[in-house]
């Protein structure tokens, strides 16, 4: 993999934040929302803070402030830039008053800075054309308790990419769609075949490099759960939804497959064709649609019973809780938000375009697009609680606790991987959520 697409991958991971979000749990006096937000002039100058991404993303985002500032003199924005790696921790750090007008943030961190009093709705401040525009799955990842905290300007998904010609080589028929997706079952048989056909009996990748004691263990692999059927949380609470009966007979599948797993330590497994199977986002497209070409096909993930489930959530934009100047805020978003920069920004990073007219139109994601894949099972969102059969995108649970809740996931799938009884290790895992969320009083957010 060239520096370009470690880059690539690293910083358009969307959603997967690559800082200790445990530590959020405990910060702040919590416990309340809205702050001390003031509507103010909507004029003046508003300070926004923006995480620094790949060259290419943080290029937009100047050219959209830059193109914002020139275009009227009603608003102007100072925008700050700060390293990816410091910038939750940076937030965290922050007291409220001293936070900007504007800030972006990640996705599953959301819930904790409006429990933190950090965020302020942006349902007043932001138009009905903005809000009306975004797709579902964007605004279900924004919302708490009825209201919208934030919006993106991309999204991203999960599934599984194949080599066409290793997989036609050794038989193997697969999916093409969400309609004729594999059972669990049937991907455990196609590896088994495709091992047959191959000289080191290696033919899954799944990231497993840098563990899966992290944020990409959780998003990776939690959707085996709502697959089966299960949950992270169900009415605030991990035991009963995350240590089921059919949940653990699927993490028990997911550990059979480490025979077929190639470490891939050099990141290359699936782009020089060591492995026919990748289970992997959208990110790795532009890296993959290079070395494989016309060879590449995008796949769902398996069915464990309750359909084929993804992950679904990235970085997102909201107003500072303690702003004074609210309706300047939701200004800079209205245009931020809009289809120009928005596909400026996905254009950049190569991810999934959070709005309904820049996704229909998208080259990589529109209808009969190579990516359609991403776009169908996010037109299909979940939300975070009413997991369905029919539903497919599944947001991170939208709570002030979700640091904890992806600590002890993470921990536990990467246990289970490494040869831990499933059971016991789930078990393990929901008792201390729960007792981390009785501590807490549930993380209830007024």
């Amino acid at each position: 993999m060239s520096s370009t697409s470690r880059k690539y991958r690293r910083t358009a991971r969307t959603g997967l934040a690559l800082v200790p979000l445990v530590a959020l749990a405990a910060c702040g006096s919590g416990g309340g929302t809205d702050a001390s937000a003031e509507a103010g002039s909507g004029k003046g100058t508003i300070s926004v803070w923006a995480h620094q991404g790949q060259k290419s993303e943080a290029a937009a985002l100047q050219n959209a402030v830059k193109s914002f500032n020139s275009s009227q003199d009603k608003v102007k924005v100072d925008l700050k830039l700060i390293p990816e790696a410091d910038y939750t921790k940076t937030i965290t750090a922050t007291d409220a008053a001293k936070l900007p007008d504007v800030m972006e943030f990640d996705g599953p961190t959301m819930a904790n800075f409006v429990y933190n009093k950090k965020l302020a709705p942006i349902d007043t401040y932001v138009s009905a054309k903005t809000m009306d525009n975004a797709t579902d799955a964007s605004k279900a990842q924004g919302e708490v308790d009825g209201k919208h905290y934030g919006l993106g300007m991309f999204d991203s998904g999960l599934g599984i990419y194949g080599n066409k010609k290793l997989l036609d080589a050794a038989g193997v028929k697969y999916p093409t769609s969400l309609a004729d997706d594999w059972t669990a079952a049937q991907f455990t048989a196609a590896l088994k075949a495709l091992k047959a056909k191959d000289s080191d009996g290696k033919t899954l990748d799944l990231q497993e490099s840098g563990g899966y004691a992290n944020e990409w263990g959780t998003y990776g692999f939690a959707p085996i759960v709502w697959s089966a059927g299960g949950s992270l949380l169900k009415d605030g609470k991990a035991e009963g939804a995350l240590d089921t009966p059919a949940v653990v007979s699927a993490l028990k599948t997911f550990q059979s497959w480490k025979t077929y797993v190639d470490p891939n330590t050099d990141g290359n497994a699936f782009a020089k064709g060591r492995v026919p199977l990748s289970w992997v986002g959208h990110w790795m497209y532009p890296a993959y649609s290079e070395a494989l070409g016309d060879d590449l096909v995008v796949l769902p993930l398996p069915d464990f019973g309750n359909g084929p489930k993804t992950g679904q959530g990235s970085w997102a934009w909201g107003i500072g809780a303690d702003t004074k100047n609210a309706k300047a805020a939701g200004t800079f978003l209205d245009t931020l938000l809009d289809d120009a920069n928005i596909t400026a920004m996905t254009t950049a990073n190569g991810a999934v375009p959070a709005t309904r007219t820049a996704l229909a139109k998208s080259s990589l994601y529109k209808q009969g697009g190579p990516l359609q894949l991403f776009a169908d099972q996010l037109a299909k969102p979940c939300g975070d609680s009413d997991i369905t059969k029919s539903c497919v995108a599944v947001t991170r649970p939208v709570t002030a606790g979700y640091p904890v809740i992806t600590s002890k996931f993470s921990e536990a799938v990467n246990s289970i991987y490494g040869g831990a009884d499933p059971k016991s290790a789930l078990e393990k895992a929901a008792r201390a959520i729960d007792q981390d969320f009785s501590d807490n009083a549930g993380y209830k957010i007024p």
